[in-house]
């Protein structure tokens, strides 16, 4: 689960994979009591096939909420990919990734957790996205890319 930066009209929001499937927007008024919630983002590509998690807590963008996923495709295999949710209703999803922004390399099928990157979080500085990210939880790297490239290539 992840908690928004801010509260959105008044209430705090948070994403979450109650489901272990999809990721899902709930609301609370006050941080012990949430919504049942709603599905925002289910998979639908190759690459995320069988499940699809968010990343870190979503990242504010003049444009909307810029989220990082994770998603889980074939012989679990996974990849690092986003979406942008619209700011003012992150219930709705505004565009996404159609390919991952990184997948694993073929050396990185050998580590304690073969197939896998993930993150826990990133940052937005002078519209650049600074991605740590962890490969077959052996070791730890960086990415960085370009915010408006970023937006161009979501669908």
């Amino acid at each position: 689960m992840a908690l928004f930066p801010r509260k959105i009209d008044g209430r705090y929001a948070m994403l979450g994979r109650q489901d272990h499937e999809n990721i899902w927007l709930q609301r609370s008024d006050d941080l012990y009591n949430w919504d049942a919630g709603v599905k925002i983002v289910a998979p639908c590509f190759s690459w995320e096939i069988v499940q699809i998690g968010n990343c870190g807590s979503p990242i504010e963008l003049d444009e909307g909420w810029l989220v990082i996923t994770h998603g889980v495709g074939a012989v679990r295999n996974y990849c690092l990919g986003a979406c942008l949710l619209d700011k003012q209703d992150p219930s709705k999803l505004l565009a996404r990734l159609g390919e991952p922004l990184i997948r694993p390399d073929p050396g990185d099928h050998d580590g304690y957790v073969p197939n896998v990157l993930d993150s826990c979080g990133a940052m937005v500085h002078q519209r650049t996205l600074l991605l740590p990210y962890a490969i077959a939880d052996s070791f730890t790297t960086f990415a960085s890319v370009s915010i408006d490239a970023l937006l161009a290539a979501m669908e």
